[in-house]
């Protein structure tokens, strides 16, 4: 009984020095010495990759519209929809609501090009709203309001002359203030009921442009 108790308690401390001699041997072979010279580093001894960082992105300036205190601040410019772009009844229409879009973001901001862009050279309606909103956006001066706002537009689409139309608009423009350098309101004005426009527009090249645009009665 006695023989036994000691052969088995002699197996277990044989059979636990075979498993530390093991485990000393994989340490030995894989990571808790230093590795021969020319061995590719292990995972554990690897440097490890910083982490490359995001790139912020740019806020996007947020639009102030001209107020008593200053002019009007990251005004979007009109894009010109693919609907205006085609020689057509609703490509007319759609063209004749860019005009008055681009008529106001003049208005607002000085900026005419994108009204000049789609206006003809002989529009002479077009060449006064340029004096207008050219003379109050410089020196120190601004506008504030004047949004052109279209309620309704209809061509019948028949040609006045080669490659010209007529379209009537049915618009008013909200109240407009101007504002001196000193931030002092030289003159306002309020707005009408809406009134009816017409344009001729005339399409070459691939694009509309206003030959001219005009009320259809004058205010009394």
């Amino acid at each position: 009984m006695t023989s036994r108790i000691s052969l088995s308690t002699s197996w277990r401390v044989c059979a636990a020095a075979l498993v530390s001699l093991s485990l000393l041997s994989v340490t030995a072979c894989t990571g808790g010495g230093t590795p021969p010279p020319g061995s590719p580093p292990s995972d554990s001894q690897a440097p490890s990759a910083s982490p490359t960082p995001s790139a912020t992105p740019t806020p996007t300036p947020s639009y102030k519209p001209a107020d008593a205190s200053g002019r009007a601040q990251n005004v979007p410019v009109p894009v010109l929809p693919e609907a205006a772009k085609a020689e057509s009844k609703e490509g007319l229409e759609a063209f004749a609501r860019y005009w008055y879009t681009t008529l106001s973001y003049a208005y607002e901001t000085g900026d005419i090009k994108p009204l000049e862009s789609v206006s003809s050279s002989s529009c002479v309606s077009c060449g006064r709203v340029k004096k207008v909103v050219q003379g109050w956006h410089t020196e120190g001066r601004w506008l504030v309001g004047g949004k052109m706002v279209v309620e309704g537009v209809q061509t019948n689409f028949v040609e006045t002359r080669p490659a010209e139309y007529q379209v009537l608009i049915q618009v008013y423009q909200d109240a407009l203030s101007y504002y001196r350098a000193d931030k002092t309101l030289d003159e306002k004005t309020e707005p009408s009921p809406a009134a009816g426009d017409i344009m001729i527009a005339s399409y070459g090249g691939g694009s509309w442009k206003a030959v001219t645009v005009e009320h259809l009665a004058k205010s009394g």
